[in-house]
């Protein structure tokens, strides 16, 4: 059966061969494939639509060429495109050339009635993949159309792979470049073959001038042998290099060639090899290499380690540094037979500068002192500060006693001399103690303690000089050490209460208020005077934990008299420098105050003027908030410090007490009486309470009535009482309040 353009007996005979049915499989491949049918023969064009559905594809129909081009403009276009070539409107050629240039996928198979071969050649050289002359067998169009088909098809997955392959060498481009390490290829001789982006920014080098260049162009020379087998790494599995730590050369951008910073890195390289033959390896191709940028880790490791090893403020060695360095120097001297000293050091008159100026201005003279005590040092010494204003030396390999004595006398000869911080010329001196191994103990806890307990020994007499540990100092420190523990027991075991002083007012004889003072009821030593604990209590910063304790007593039982109807009565709570400066201080008292049930204006904080100036900028604005609150402020032994017109109109102050060193100075004729005088009258200028403290006999009590501060304390009145003595003393007059405390004093 053929297929031809002869009329209604060619489309008979193409349609009697249609009887076969076509094979499954390749029926349901080419339903995909589309064809578009352009003659201007009516009946050849249904004929083939009708062969090729039956055959599976999909298929339009076009009259004549223009129809055609018309068709192709419109998305999608179909994959096939049977076309005549002799067409009234437009010929196959012309609609081939009206196509050229266009991207499309279809392909033109060209049908031809023309016996010559000339149109065809025209047609197959301008854009046609294949003919089929007319008249032709059905089997000759479907094995065309099928070739043409595969065809397209491989085609197709050609252009897919390679969109693919370039999507994924750009995509894998992408990763590398952005990555966050650097990649590089070495070849056989180590010279660069490939490095990546980060590589080249973190490196400092463009990209191609470091590609062909020998890796040692990057790396620091220390590290020069360690390279040679880690980048240049030609094993593989696991004996290639892991996670090696190696230093390499930055050049510095806009520095020039010879200006180099360091990276450090993590390289992890291994080896590449070609195909190898009966299992061996294959010739070496050179090295695949990461190198993660770990500078800043590094940086920052040995900042903690730093940190952990030394004081921040003075940069010295710290406590843990100088244990290990004397752990170390105890075991040399041991084997050389040989001495070592250990020297404590603490200021003398630092805690009055740092009271009065500041932290600031203490810390910088804290650095000075450093710096000093660093020129009295020996190659192999070492100079550690251990906190607070306490350095510790240690010096190995002594000859005889008197080299720690004059390294001693240096130290206090360097540090004789005024110290300038901004506008201050300060002085301080030292206390210091020298332990001597093996004689002082031969462990790194007996030396220190040795000297410490040396160093107090110096304190005790007189301070600024030294003294060598001897065994007798031993019995004193330990019953310091044995005070401490007691005093942290105490405060656990709840054995500190308040005892309070009353204050009364002169002109109705009536308590107007008490102050809150520590005692400590020992189990086996019975009450604990304030001098014999809180001096080691604000040694070692239990002072905190000791006011909270006493004022949240103190402020209960207030609050439980005002209730009973004492309304007016005034709690006075002495505050010290370290409480308010802790950062909870403000809530956490107003928070006490509200536990307690004790109104704001019940309350008056006592604070030292030295506790004030010590760091203005941080307490004062706490002040305020609380007086903002209700809250009263005094100035406690008021005339001692600053005792500025300045200060006092600055700060958020209600009273003034006058301290009792200046109540003692009041006599017979009035004479030193001139500072009690010169209080009383600014106090009154400036609008604020006056309060005297120590007032002991008659004769004080009419001169300060006298000159018009009605407001007193003192042992003439009343020594500090318990709670339970004090309740009882509310009702009272000053009479019988004196009557009351003497019985109480003696029984």
């Amino acid at each position: 059966m053929t297929v031809s353009n002869a009329g209604d007996s060619g489309l008979v005979s193409l349609a009697e061969g249609l009887n076969g049915s076509p094979h499954d499989a390749a029926f349901a491949a080419r339903m995909a494939v589309s064809v578009l049918i352009v003659d201007d023969q009516a009946g050849l064009r249904e004929s083939l639509r009708t062969l090729l559905v039956e055959h599976g594809y999909r298929v339009e129909l076009a009259v004549g060429g223009r129809a055609a081009l018309a068709r192709l403009e419109r998305a999608p276009a179909p994959d096939l495109m049977l076309l005549d070539l002799v067409m009234p409107d437009m010929s196959g050629l012309e609609v081939i050339r009206a196509l050229a240039g266009r991207s499309l996928e279809t392909r033109i198979v060209v049908l031809s009635g023309d016996p010559s071969f000339d149109h065809v050649k025209q047609a197959l050289t301008q854009g046609a993949v294949d003919f089929l002359r007319k008249p032709f067998e059905p089997e000759e169009l479907c094995s065309t159309l099928a070739r043409v088909c595969q065809a397209l098809e491989l085609e197709r997955r050609a252009r897919s792979a390679e969109r693919r392959l370039a999507q994924s060498e750009r995509l894998h481009r992408f990763m590398v470049d952005n990555a966050p390490d650097m990649v590089y290829l070495l070849n056989p001789q180590g010279c660069f073959s490939f490095i990546n982006d980060r590589a080249a920014a973190l490196l400092g080098w463009p990209r191609e001038a470091l590609l062909g260049r020998h890796y040692s162009v990057v790396v620091a020379e220390q590290d020069l042998d360690l390279a040679r087998f880690v980048m240049n790494e030609r094993r593989t599995g696991d004996r290639a290099s892991r996670d090696v730590e190696l230093r390499l050369r930055s050049r510095l951008v806009g520095r020039g060639d010879q200006a180099h910073g360091e990276l450090v890195v993590e390289v992890t390289a291994t080896g590449i090899y070609g195909p190898g033959e009966g299992g061996r390896q294959g010739s070496f191709l050179g090295t695949y290499g990461i190198m993660r940028d770990v500078t800043e880790r590094k940086r920052a490791q040995e900042m903690v380690r730093y940190q952990a090893y030394h004081d921040l403020l003075t940069h010295l060695p710290n406590r843990a540094l100088f244990r290990d360095r004397l752990d170390l120097a105890i075991t040399q001297a041991r084997r050389n037979d040989c001495r070592l000293a250990v020297m404590f050091l603490d200021l003398d008159r630092f805690k009055v500068v740092n009271d009065t100026l500041g932290h600031t201005v203490g810390d910088r003279l804290l650095k000075q002192v450093a710096d000093r005590l660093r020129n009295c040092l020996r190659a192999g010494d070492t100079l550690a500060r251990f906190g607070g204003d306490e350095f510790c030396l240690l010096l190995p390999d002594l000859r005889s006693h008197d080299d720690a004595a004059g390294v001693a006398q240096k130290v206090l000869d360097r540090l004789s001399a005024p110290f300038q911080v901004d506008d201050h010329e300060l002085f301080v001196g030292a206390s210091i103690g020298i332990s001597l191994f093996p004689d002082a103990g031969e462990s790194v806890e007996a030396l220190i303690q040795s000297s410490d307990i040396a160093m107090y020994a110096t304190k005790g007499r007189g301070k600024n000089g030294y003294h060598f540990f001897a065994p007798e100092m031993n019995e004193k420190f330990s019953s310091l050490l044995v005070l401490e523990r007691e005093l942290r027991n105490a405060l656990a075991n709840d054995q500190l209460e308040p005892f309070f002083q009353p204050q009364i007012d002169l002109d109705t004889g009536s308590i107007i208020g008490v102050e809150a003072l520590a005692r400590w009821r020992h189990p086996e030593r019975g009450l604990v005077e304030p001098l014999d604990f809180i001096p080691m209590a604000e040694e070692t910063g239990l002072i905190v934990q000791l006011d909270r304790c006493i004022q949240r007593k103190a402020c209960r039982a207030v609050a439980a008299w005002r209730r009973q109807g004492h309304g007016d009565l005034t709690l006075s709570l002495n505050v010290s420098a370290c409480q308010m400066e802790q950062p909870e201080f403000v809530d956490g008292l107003l928070a006490l105050l509200e536990e307690t049930g004790l109104e704001p204006e019940g309350v008056k904080l006592e604070i030292t003027e030295s506790a004030i100036m010590r760091e203005m900028e941080l307490i004062v604005p706490k002040l305020r908030h609380l007086g903002a609150r209700g809250v009263r402020i005094g100035i406690d032994d008021f005339g001692t410090g600053y005792s500025s017109l300045s200060y006092l109109q600055r700060f958020p102050i209600d009273t003034l007490k006058i301290d009792r060193a200046f109540v003692n100075d009041i006599r017979a004729d009035g004479d030193d009486a001139s500072i009690v005088n010169a209080i009383i009258h600014m106090a009154r200028g400036l609008g604020l309470d006056i309060i005297a403290e120590g007032v002991e006999n008659e004769l004080q009590l009419r001169y300060l009535q006298e000159q018009g501060c009605h407001q007193v304390q003192g042992f003439i009145f009343s020594r500090p009482v318990d709670e339970t003595t004090l309740q009882r003393c509310l009702t009272l007059g000053f009479d019988e309040i004196r009557r009351v405390a003497r019985e109480v004093s003696t029984g």
